[in-house]
């Protein structure tokens, strides 16, 4: 064990139903200070930029409409989203192994980060000659109208990961391994091996989970979920698709299970039988915003397994915290503890009033 750390609390399977009650709610809420939790993969910088239009006026030099950005919103995305939200629920440590930029854009991600409680950034190293991605996100405000998000101006490596990048990550991977309860990774760069989780890491990765299956591990990836072994993985329905034989042979070649997302519909969960179980999500009403919506998910289903939630629980959890985020417009929302026992409060309400009828 590392100095400061104690030993990590295992997995314990609640004695309750499968699906959420008050009782499992409080008893993940109220767990969660004490754990912690490993996050691997992208750590992307949002940038907001909050435009007038009222204010908008003709480039002298080009005639062309000139924005008047009246607000800029940064926060962490990408990986830095799950750790808005993993920080936003409670928990206690949040430990990001990352490479950024050693550039402008990776100074204002840190500053983001360090405006988060219980994030240790001790293990998100800055590596010269690689940028850090960045989305720029121009948001047009109108008065009496919901902000339009323009054409998004992106910012990301588009060259290999060097290897000594790699060497480091799996290095720091291995020595912050059993120092959490649970990991979550996110394979978010398209380019192959142009990211944080390249071949190299998952392989490593993999040894790891195959070695320590008591230790919750999360996949996410934006392409290459296929490539992931020995962990538990949350494609959505086309990105499981692209195994042969769908989720079900995915979970069987994995051992492990497989969160396949369905938006409005919720979760369809594969056990590595093969055996599904739909994981109904909860109704919300209004607009809705879906940005970051899976990131909040997989944050829910990780703290419910640390708190002791049966899987099919945590996804159930999951889908609570993500009818909560997704209801948040203009930014990648998150859910606190007392919104989370405000809306299940609710959905229990409107399940009673039901069942009335």
């Amino acid at each position: 064990m590392g100095e400061g750390f104690a030993k990590p609390t295992r997995r314990l399977l609640l004695k309750t139903d499968p699906m959420l009650s008050d009782t499992l709610v409080e008893q993940i809420l109220s767990a969660l200070p004490n754990r912690r939790i490993g996050v691997l993969g992208d750590l992307f910088l949002d940038r907001y930029l909050d435009l007038d239009s009222s204010l908008t006026e003709p480039s002298i030099e080009t005639g062309l409409d000139a924005y008047q950005v009246v607000c800029v919103r940064s926060y962490p995305g990408a990986l830095g989203t799950v750790i808005n939200n993993l920080a936003a629920l409670g928990v206690g440590t949040i430990r990001p192994v990352a490479i950024i930029g050693d550039d402008g854009e990776g100074y204002e991600l840190r500053q983001a980060l360090a405006k988060l409680p219980a994030v240790n950034c001790g293990c998100a190293i800055a590596w010269e000659g690689r940028r850090t991605p960045t989305y720029t996100k121009p948001m047009l405000m109108k008065h009496g109208e919901v902000p339009r998000e323009l054409n998004r101006l992106d910012i990301k490596n588009r060259t290999r990961t060097p290897k000594g990048a790699e060497d480091r990550i799996i290095e720091l991977l291995e020595s912050e391994w059993d120092q959490v309860d649970a990991w979550i990774v996110l394979d978010q760069v398209s380019e192959v091996d142009s990211g944080v989780v390249t071949g190299r890491v998952r392989t490593r990765l993999a040894k790891l989970a195959a070695d320590d299956p008591a230790r919750f591990v999360l996949a996410d990836s934006r392409e290459l979920i296929r490539e992931f072994q020995s962990v538990c993985v949350k494609p959505n329905e086309r990105e499981a698709s692209m195994f042969p034989g769908g989720a079900s042979s995915f979970a069987k070649s994995l051992g492990r299970h497989v969160f396949q997302t369905r938006g409005e519909q919720g979760i369809d969960l594969f056990a590595s039988t093969g055996a599904q179980t739909r994981i109904p999500a909860y109704p919300v009403s209004g607009p809705t915003d879906i940005v970051g919506a899976g990131d909040s998910t997989s944050a829910g289903i990780a703290c419910a397994v640390m708190a002791g939630a049966t899987i099919e629980q945590a996804a159930a959890f999951g889908n609570l915290v993500a009818s909560i985020t997704i209801q948040q417009l203009g930014v990648t929302g998150t859910a606190s503890p007392e919104q989370v026992r405000q809306r299940w409060r609710d959905c229990a309400l409107a399940k009673d009033s039901d069942r009335s009828l």
